[in-house]
């Protein structure tokens, strides 16, 4: 939602001695997060410069980067899912690119094509606006296959590959992608394999009327483009790696590792589903938690992070039985009913 107003040693002879810990030193953090927390806040207070309220969108948008996956935003024309998209390219400073999917839209229109050079009279490639490190798709869904199975390769990979030569993407390369739930006619479903390749799936509500009526406030003291333009970058490509490098290092306990894995392998036993989520849900649990826990100032991964997000992780790797669906149950319930059947590790 747009907001248009401004915000404010020892030698080894003396006698044994149990050693005193402190409660502090006891509970202290093995990691050092206040550059990450630093970081995450200023992006959050740039952001909350134009959105108004969806902290937990941010938040998780925040955690998809760190985690370095890729977003699919679904939700309703109006509700900020493409400027929230495009803010958030805004607050880092690296290489941005916006595409409009449409049903003639070609592969080529989207990773480069090769050009014939008379003079040199060889072939050129002219690299397509995929070659960015921030890339907002709009309305993804409305590209025909043929398009759309150009984005697998380099959604995994991080490279593309055109007559025989590779080419790889930027670091970092973040793919946050648009679509509209109601609006079906010229639209394409995306197919299993390419809604795998998304970290998360966040669904984009309506505001409430408190944060509505801040929303005409802003419009209507007529502050909107000096307020998108006082949106700055306050994290590089260089610190954002470095920072990525640190989630990485998130302590998680093996009991943890196996409550991801019990989760994921559920939605392959459960009777409501015809497909379940592939390993690298499992993955994506565990590479989100880490980042989920440092954003929160933690440098270890409890329960609650991997309870958090298991809807966004499982709800587009899962599909329901006809049945389920008839029944008028969601992805979202069912991950709810695995997660009251598995054991939660203490």
């Amino acid at each position: 939602m747009e907001n248009t107003s401004p915000l404010p040693a020892s030698s080894g002879n003396e006698p044994f001695a149990p050693t005193t810990v402190s409660e502090d030193t006891a509970f202290a953090p093995r990691t050092d997060l206040s550059h990450l927390s630093q970081h995450a806040e200023a992006i959050r207070r740039e952001l909350s410069k134009i959105i108004v309220g969806q902290q937990a969108l941010a938040e998780l948008l925040l955690t998809a980067i760190l985690a370095d996956g890729h977003v699919l935003l679904e939700g309703v024309p109006g509700v900020a899912k493409t400027l929230t998209a495009k803010l958030l390219a805004r607050t880092l400073s690296v290489p941005f690119s916006r595409l409009q999917f449409t049903p003639d839209l070609m592969p080529s229109d989207v990773l480069g094509t090769a050009v014939f050079l008379p003079n040199k009279s060889e072939f050129e490639f002219r690299p397509g606006p995929i070659f960015a490190s921030i890339v907002l798709i709009d309305e993804i869904n409305r590209a025909p296959a043929k398009t759309q199975s150009a984005l697998f390769e380099v959604m995994e990979e991080r490279q593309i590959t055109q007559n025989g030569t590779r080419y790889a993407m930027a670091d970092p390369f973040v793919v946050l992608a648009t679509q509209n739930p109601i609006e079906q006619e010229g639209t394409y479903r995306l197919p299993e394999a390419q809604l795998d390749r998304f970290l998360f799936k966040l669904h984009v509500g309506y505001p409430t009327l408190e944060e509505e009526v801040t929303i005409l406030q802003g419009h209507h003291a007529g502050l909107g483009s000096a307020a998108l333009e006082s949106v700055q970058a306050v994290l590089s490509a260089e610190t954002l790696r470095e920072l990525r490098q640190q989630v990485r290092r998130q302590h998680v306990e093996p009991h943890l590792l196996d409550y991801i894995a019990r989760l994921v392998g559920q939605t392959r036993a459960h009777k409501g589903l015809y497909l379940g989520a592939s390993p690298r849900a499992s993955l994506a649990l565990l590479n989100g938690a880490k980042a989920l826990a440092a954003l929160r100032g933690r440098d270890f991964v409890t329960p609650e992070d991997v309870q958090y997000l298991a809807p966004h992780v499982l709800r587009h790797r899962i599909l329901l039985t006809p049945e389920r669906e008839m029944e008028g149950q969601t992805p979202d319930d069912i991950v709810q009913q695995i997660m009251q059947q598995i054991e939660v590790p203490r």
